[in-house]
């Protein structure tokens, strides 16, 4: 049994975002929330809560009511790149120079451990 959860438009950088998503893919989803609880980079406070809405979304599924919080793992994870807001500011000698704000999409898969 699998249930997924999708973050958009989150407003980081993508690949900040994947260097957190490398330390949590393929653990134990209870060993993967405390690396990203005790993880000092922003990137883990979205992916924490992408992958407490994947295990909620678990628990809710039709016919899951046998299923422990704690036999689940994390089976696929992927940021993807959203689109990205464009800015201007102005530079010397009367220029602008442009400024790119990334976004990103956080997917993440979590499933049963199977015995």
């Amino acid at each position: 049994m699998e249930a997924k959860a999708l973050a958009k438009y989150i407003r980081m950088s993508p690949r900040k975002v994947r260097r957190v998503a490398d330390m949590i893919r393929g653990k134990n989803v209870v060993e993967a929330l405390n690396i990203l609880h005790f993880t000092s980079k922003a990137a883990s406070v979205p992916l924490e809560k992408t992958l407490r809405s994947a295990v909620s979304n678990m628990l809710n599924l039709d016919g899951s009511s046998k299923v422990d919080p704690d036999e689940l793992y994390v089976k696929e994870i992927r940021v993807d790149k959203g689109f990205t807001l464009k800015r201007f500011r102005a530079a010397a000698m009367g220029r602008a120079v442009r400024i790119r704000k990334p976004t990103s999409h956080i997917f993440i898969n979590v499933a049963e451990i199977e015995q």
